[in-house]
């Protein structure tokens, strides 16, 4: 007889070896914001093995004792309590450096630090916290001969975006393969460390009620969205040189387009995941002048209630053309997904926060209810990232104490209702498996040039077109009208808008 798994959550994913994380930018926003409350959380839970110490490279002139204040700041803003007892022990690790990122010699302190307090065959872990114009710069300076005679073991963690377009990215390769191996290069998209998204691959893999059905003989079409509700922020010197699909398209959402598509892989190795992903990408139907003009909707914010316009915002130009929406119809030209479409949209200052993968199933084939219910309302599974991760399916049912009338009721799991589990966010876990070697969930050079050699076309598309229409949606809206036009001419409509109220049921 099998025996059923059972969790034993005294059991906990750690780091088991010591390190010395070096995060260049460490007083930056990121830092502040995300990788020093996430090291603090690993630390309380006990995650990170207890030889450890944190280097700070930046430009900003500073103290030990002046930065750690800054480490402080970070976690009573993040935590919203004091410091003290186990913070302070915390905090006490972290020590700053004083340096230019073009500045080659001062590279040096960072191994003359590592050496006063770390045994030689302890890993050296290079977080790059900086904007992508310097990240060329760093790694070449990681590769000087210094640290090349120390022949420490060491990984380096890269931010997205790799690169501006699929030859930038592999410019940017050669330079990191130069001084590490593939193996060492962590290239980070925090999509990828929230549970849910991890989740879809045990679900689908995990339960033999949907396998069978997870192919264009039964399912309509899927929608994936990455709404929000917030704008570019302060952010504007990088966004108009990005644009939305650069920002979000080429990475969060083609990867969790190849979550939901890929073929099941041979087992959960990193490399056997990241090769059915890479087939993905590179069965996605390539689009010419037509098929774009046709396909892909193009946004920017206006003005709204509460809101400026895009071009109001700082440091965007007051005719900028960049694109803060889009929407578009995708093929995957395989066995399995032929004529299946993928509506994808994501977009900035829309009506809510909103990251989701939605599957419709086709209509059953007879109309069994009479003419009254023709336009049952049909299954459905949806894959809620955020606000809520939680995972529902739509079926249908007799309405109590009707004649027969079929109506919509819903299955969800709900983490929330999980009760205790291991609850570590996306950087946390992402962080974690970087110290601990798991590759699963960071993206691999040849996946990043294929998902550039989908947006690429996008993006010169959307470059060449004539601005003059835009802005062309409001803030606090769903979008460009012609991105609900995209889906009405196919007679589907997106799972959540102001007037599709029959999808809004799950």
């Amino acid at each position: 007889m099998r025996k059923v798994c059972e969790i034993d959550f005294s059991k906990t994913i750690q780091s088991k070896s010591p390190f010395s994380l070096v995060i260049f930018g460490g007083s930056g926003d990121l830092s502040r914001r995300k990788l020093i409350p996430s090291l603090y959380k690993l630390y309380s839970l006990k995650r990170l093995h207890k030889d450890f110490h944190v280097i700070s490279y930046g430009m900003p002139e500073m103290t030990d004792e002046k930065y750690r204040e800054v480490v402080r700041s970070s976690l009573e803003g993040h935590y919203k309590k004091s410091v003290g007892g186990d913070m302070e022990n915390f905090i006490e690790r972290f020590y700053y450096i004083t340096g230019g990122f073009d500045e080659g010699e001062r590279y040096k302190k960072i191994l003359e630090l590592h050496r006063s307090f770390s045994r030689k065959e302890v890993q050296l872990v290079y977080y790059l916290a900086i904007p992508p114009a310097f990240a060329e710069i760093v790694i070449k300076n990681l590769g000087q001969d210094f640290f090349k005679r120390e022949e420490l073991p060491k990984k380096v963690v890269m931010e997205k975006p790799f690169g501006v377009d699929k030859a930038s990215a592999r410019r940017l390769n050669e330079v990191v393969l130069k001084v590490f191996h593939e193996r060492e290069i962590y290239r980070i998209d925090h999509y990828l460390g929230k549970e849910t998204v991890q989740n879809i691959l045990f679900f689908r893999f995990g339960n033999s009620i949907f396998e069978p059905l997870w192919n264009r003989n039964f399912i309509d079409h899927i929608q994936i969205t990455a709404a929000e509700e917030i704008g570019i922020e302060h952010r504007g010197k990088f966004y108009e040189g990005a644009g939305v699909v650069r920002d979000i398209v080429q990475n969060h959402v083609m990867q969790l387009m190849a979550l939901v598509a890929m073929e099941p892989p041979a087992d959960f190795h990193a490399d056997m995941i990241r090769d059915e992903k890479l087939k993905i990408f590179k069965s996605i139907r390539s689009m010419d002048r037509e098929y774009l003009e046709e396909n892909l909707i193009k946004g920017q914010y206006g003005r709204g209630e509460k809101f400026p316009a895009y071009r109001e915002e700082k440091d965007v130009g007051e005719d900028s053309n960049i694109p803060t929406f889009m929407a578009g119809k995708f093929f995957v030209d395989n066995w399995r997904w032929s004529g299946v479409p993928f509506y994808i949209r994501a977009g900035k200052r829309m009506r809510e926060k909103v990251t989701e993968i939605f599957i419709q199933f086709k209509q059953p084939p007879l109309k069994l209810f009479g003419d009254e219910c023709n336009e049952i309302v049909p299954n459905g599974l949806l894959i809620s990232i955020q606000p809520e991760e939680r995972i529902s399916v739509r079926l249908n049912s007799k309405y109590p104490g009707s004649e027969n009338y079929p109506h919509p009721v819903e299955m969800e799991f709900n983490y929330k209702q999980l009760g205790t589990y291991d609850n570590l966010d996306a950087y946390e876990r992402l962080i974690l498996d970087c110290l601990r070697g798991d590759l699963t969930l960071f993206a691999r050079q040849d996946g990043i040039e294929a998902m550039w050699e989908v947006a690429d076309p996008i993006n010169e598309y959307f470059e060449e077109a004539d601005g003059t229409t835009l802005p062309n949606y409001e803030s606090g809206s769903w979008g460009p009208e012609r991105s609900l036009e995209l889906l009405r001419r196919d007679g589907r409509c997106w799972r959540i808008t102001d007037n599709c109220v029959a999808m809004e049921e799950v």
